[in-house]
């Protein structure tokens, strides 16, 4: 198995965060902000490096020589071989694929190893043939390339066992297997609130009590607990193309057997105050979306989540789970909600996973990766910026621990 560090460099910045942009930086800070990774991944011996789609200070990567060459290949002294992104070098040009000679001139001369070109690729070979034989691309760029692509090759001993060792693929999604997602899943959760300000902490939640009610368009949907990229680019709905288990139907599996459980997706105000329920669990968040399709400049919670988090969280004692893959709006429904838990996007086994922090088989031990804004209008907003006034503060967490009785 061969690892890919990527996507080099500084796609985490780009301006707004829109997908494949431009990333404005001084050179300092781009090594300060964006490189470490690389510096850490080239000396734990990375075999592929891939290029990101994203520009720097105009220039797109694809087409950098000074940081591909000049820098990663020279300077960090990476023996591995640089790969492109789909399509990587017909997008140097807007609109992709308008000046393909140049595109593949750039690229490669930038210092790209691998092209990754999924459809027509007899044209590229075409026409990188035909710059080798005019020039334009020195045989030896062709031939660093070639020296790196075998060196990996060699080291994964592909040509004495070119056939993956299949002896192991049974054990894809066995139970041993789900039990480590579910962990996974568990210690990710980030509580973030655990009760109203003067009253008693909300969770753990008692498993046993007369009836509760589970609410939310992400409460049974493992497509939305997985996000993009499962089974397809965009990932999926519902939850008839994955195996796992949703977060109502392990609620359903956690709490006593007399406790009854209701779920409604959308349940009106007045339906919730006159059902008599203990408590509730809304489960709400984002849709799945993979690239630009997540590209977002209010990142809010997807309707009908604000409604529902209103309609619930104003009538009873609510516990609000999030299924997110980042900080999103919450602000404005913070003095509802009882109890707040960001779950990321936990994955096949995220039901469980959440339950058994929910329930207190398990405690809160997750901290926050990143700052959780009051609004986007603070947007970037860093630890140490002059204008820092977070919602939740970089590395923060609630901590709760497991129940005896449990």
């Amino acid at each position: 198995m061969a690892a890919c560090a990527k996507h080099f460099v500084g796609d985490g910045g780009t301006v707004g965060g829109i997908d494949e942009s431009n990333t404005v930086i001084d050179y300092d800070k781009l090594l300060k902000i964006h490189m470490p990774a690389y510096f850490d991944s080239i000396k734990k011996g990375v075999a592929t490096v891939m290029v990101s789609y994203s520009s720097w200070n105009g220039k797109k990567m694809h087409a950098n020589h000074d940081l591909v060459t000049g820098f990663l290949k020279n300077k960090l002294k990476f023996r591995g071989f640089v790969i492109s992104d789909w399509q990587g070098i017909d997008r140097i040009t807007n609109p992709p694929h308008m000046n393909y000679s140049y595109s593949v001139q750039a690229g490669i001369l930038a210092g790209i190893d691998m092209i990754m070109v999924p459809e027509n690729f007899g044209e590229f070979i075409d026409e990188l043939k035909l710059q080798v034989k005019n020039n334009v691309v020195p045989m030896s760029r062709i031939d660093d390339a070639v020296r790196r692509i075998l060196r990996v090759k060699f080291v994964m001993g592909l040509f004495e066992n070119p056939i993956a060792d299949l002896s192991l693929s049974d054990k894809l999604g066995s139970q041993e297997h789900r039990e480590l997602a579910r962990e996974a899943a568990r210690k990710s959760l980030v509580l973030l609130k655990n009760g109203k300000h003067g009253s008693k902490p909300l969770l753990p939640l008692p498993k046993k009590t007369s009836k509760i009610l589970v609410a939310g368009s992400h409460a049974d949907n493992l497509g939305y607990q997985c996000g993009g990229w499962t089974i397809e680019w965009q990932g999926v709905q519902g939850n008839d193309l994955t195996a796992g288990t949703t977060i109502l139907g392990a609620i359903k599996k956690t709490v006593d057997p007399t406790t009854q459980v209701v779920y409604m997706e959308n349940p009106d105000a007045n339906f919730v105050k006159t059902s008599k329920f203990s408590y509730a669990v809304v489960v709400v968040g984002e849709v799945p979306y993979a690239e630009m399709f997540g590209d977002s400049s209010n990142l809010t919670i997807s309707e009908p989540g604000p409604t529902v988090i209103s309609n619930v969280c104003g009538s009873i004692k609510c516990v609000v789970v999030v299924v997110s893959g980042r900080p999103v709006v919450i602000e404005p429904y913070l003095s509802q909600i009882d109890a707040l838990v960001a779950a990321w996007l936990p994955g096949s086994e995220g039901g469980p996973g959440v339950a058994d922090a929910l329930f207190g088989d398990h405690g809160f031990t997750g901290k926050l990766a990143r700052t959780w804004f009051k609004s986007v209008d603070q947007l970037p907003m860093n630890v140490g910026d002059s204008h820092y006034d977070p919602l939740f503060p970089f590395g923060f967490g609630l901590v709760t621990e497991p129940r005896k009785e449990n």
